[in-house]
């Protein structure tokens, strides 16, 4: 009897044993399915838009990119790829449209030009292409090196009338993604003159640029990915990006100013 007892007790012991370590796996492997459920769940946050203030009742407006120039004294930069990055900034505006930038590139070996140095040149690329307005720059500084800078200046020239006339929400700004700051800017009055020049100098030790950086990706990058919003700064090729993003909003701030200074003022009831 009793080493019957024994061998029972035994039995009931190791039962036990196994039970208890059957369910510790049961707990650590839910333990581990839920961490690893949480950070794999991405909440989809839409970047901040920006909004084109011309009026497209009749359509959106055409765009051309020109290459821009390189000024900033390094042939490490590749100034089509810049272009490239513009064109997409450009597409990224509600409003507009932008033909590619090989297309461009065509017109202008069609025309037997390099790279249009005076108005008259613009004009005439402008009325090859078709397009309402054209924009013309060039790379002001590049350094790949972390922290990165990028520096550009552009101008843009408009043809025709479609982008004389604000659109009809212009004057409301709650119909406005991003609002100018500049509205004191005059408007120029000289066909000849471009519509609108920015010049943006983008270095990522700058504490400004950082948070424009990082407004910029959210929305655009994984916040579950290592880096998160700095594989923008990590990234030359991202980093030029934003910086085109933000040197077209920029342009556009001066778009919206100018309309603006030119809308007819709303007269109130008395």
């Amino acid at each position: 009897m009793t080493s019957a007892q024994t061998m029972l007790e035994t039995t009931r012991a190791i039962l036990a044993r196994a039970t208890g370590r059957r369910l510790a796996l049961i707990a650590l492997a839910a333990l581990l399915t839920g961490c690893r459920s949480g950070p794999q769940e991405l909440t989809l946050v839409p970047p901040r838009v920006t909004v084109a203030p011309y009026d497209t009742t009749a359509g959106e407006i055409l765009w051309a990119v020109v290459p821009p120039r390189n000024e900033s004294g390094t042939l490490a930069v590749d100034p089509l790829r810049i272009g490239d990055k513009l064109v997409a900034a450009v597409q990224e505006v509600h409003g507009l449209s932008c033909l590619p930038l090989n297309r461009t590139i065509e017109a202008m070996r069609a025309l037997d030009m390099s790279l249009p140095t005076t108005t008259a040149e613009i004009h005439r690329l402008a009325e090859a292409l078709g397009v309402d307005g054209i924009l013309v720059g060039s790379i002001t500084a590049y350094d790949p090196y972390d922290p990165p800078v990028l520096g550009l200046s552009l101008a843009l020239y408009s043809r025709g009338d479609a982008m004389k006339h604000p659109s009809p929400d212009l004057a409301s700004t709650r119909t406005l993604t991003h609002q100018p700051v500049e509205l004191s800017l005059p408007r120029s009055q000289f066909t000849h003159m471009p519509a609108g020049v920015v010049s943006e100098h983008m270095d990522a030790r700058n504490h400004d640029i950082l948070r424009a950086v990082q407004t910029y990706a959210h929305g655009r990058d994984d916040p579950r990915l290592a880096f998160g919003w700095r594989r923008y700064t990590a990234s030359m090729d991202l980093y030029t990006q934003f910086g085109a993003a933000r040197a077209v909003e920029r342009l556009l701030d001066r778009e919206h100013a100018r309309l603006l200074a030119s809308a007819p003022e709303e007269r109130t009831p008395d």
